[in-house]
């Protein structure tokens, strides 16, 4: 891994054993998984563990305090050995950092610890049917009554929708604001009454499940709230950074897995008296792929770094959320036919990864999102430096 030199002993430590955690107990049973429905909890709590769901957590509540770029070294590693697993570790530390950030000590009591420890699964509960990206533009609303809040409505393309155990809702607590301004967030035990779910049936992640979590006049303490109300959208922006970085890293630790796995397959693999790997047709594409996962790789660890150093880093997540699902789609597509009638088959894992990884050009924005992101940032930028 390229980041090596800049790790120091303890991170290194955290990295060799999340490798070691994906290559021993997570790569082998990576396609057998993919036909249930559901995370195998013991696996999680091994993981919790060993520290790698959510290192950003203060040792008192269960993590071990360790800065962003861990999270994506560990988010990196599972993914080589399981792309679904590693959903895990991309969508708790964005949850308990804004726990972190902004919960009361009791609300970080409840659930942080049994996140980090792999007990719970919390998903992320933003996006709605009439929304998708428009993350402003919410319709569940959290009406105060007395010393509680009353949600009403729908959350949709949630992961984890029916085997979380909690849910971090954003919700309109102001009806008259119909922007950002009017959003809050809570933390919601989905054992609740009057919450509901269903399952899509995806392409892929299946392990992880998609669907939709309804909320019919479902009761919650005013204690559940997160943060000032008024306050959830920007919470979750600030989020946002962070699990896009996790997602690209997520996406290139599968498809440098495919890579590794063709290698040795072309230079298994004869034809007319040659390893396959001795045709530039087939060597030159996997350096190709090498290169442009070198330098996403680049691209993510330099942000996380960024966010450790407390600068903005907006920019830089928003190119990797669009260009790490994509290529590397791409990638494991190009691995997938360098392996012949063998790639095509089910038994090879290039197709799983494919269809994992495809989905997150869809998930957390999508790539003309991203691009948006992006112009908007340089445009501000450049706006600052000809002033």
């Amino acid at each position: 891994m390229a980041t090596q030199w800049m790790l120091s002993e303890d991170q290194e430590m955290v990295r060799l054993t999340a490798e070691r955690f994906a290559r021993e107990r997570l790569r082998e049973g990576y396609q057998r998984r993919d036909s249930e429905s559901r995370l195998d909890r013991a696996l999680l709590r091994e993981m919790g563990a060993l520290g790698l769901i959510a290192p950003n957590v203060p040792e008192n509540l269960g993590g071990i305090g360790a800065p962003s770029v861990v999270n994506g070294l560990i988010c990196e590693a599972i993914a080589y050995g399981d792309f679904n697993v590693s959903y895990v570790n991309m969508v708790t530390p964005l949850i308990t950092d804004v726990l972190v950030r902004h919960a009361t000590p009791a609300v970080q009591e409840q659930f942080i610890p049994a996140l980090a420890a792999g007990e719970t699964i919390c998903a992320l509960g933003l996006t709605e049917p009439r929304g998708g990206s428009d993350a402003a533009s919410l319709e569940v609303s959290a009406k105060r009554r007395g010393d509680t809040f009353i949600l009403k409505g729908e959350k949709t393309s949630i992961s984890f929708a029916e085997q979380a155990d909690s849910m971090l809702t954003f919700a309109r607590t102001n009806p008259e604001d119909r922007g950002p301004r009017g959003v809050s967030a809570f933390m919601v035990p989905l054992n609740l009454p009057g919450v509901s779910r269903t399952a899509f049936r995806d392409l892929g992640t299946k392990p992880v499940g998609r669907g939709s979590v309804f909320f019919d006049d479902v009761e919650v303490p005013a204690s559940a709230m997160i943060g000032r109300e008024g306050g959830g959208f920007t919470q979750v922006m600030e989020g946002f950074d962070l699990s896009r970085l996790l997602i690209g890293l997520q996406c290139i630790g599968a498809a440098q897995a495919s890579v590794d796995e063709t290698w040795e397959y072309v230079q298994e693999r004869t034809a007319f008296g040659y390893r396959l790997s001795k045709f530039q047709g087939v060597s030159f594409p996997l350096a190709e792929h090498e290169s442009q996962l070198e330098a996403m790789r680049a691209l993510c660890y330099k942000a996380l770094a960024l966010r450790d150093a407390g600068r903005r880093h907006t920019r830089e997540a928003a190119m990797v959320k669009w260009m790490a699902p994509k290529y590397g789609t791409d990638i494991i597509q190009s691995c997938l036919l360098l392996n012949g009638h063998y790639g095509y088959t089910m038994e090879l894992p290039h197709q799983q990864r494919m269809r994992d990884v495809m989905g997150l050009q869809i998930g957390d924005g999508t790539a003309q999102i991203m691009k948006t992101v992006i112009a908007r940032e340089t445009v501000g930028n450049v706006a600052v430096h000809h002033k």
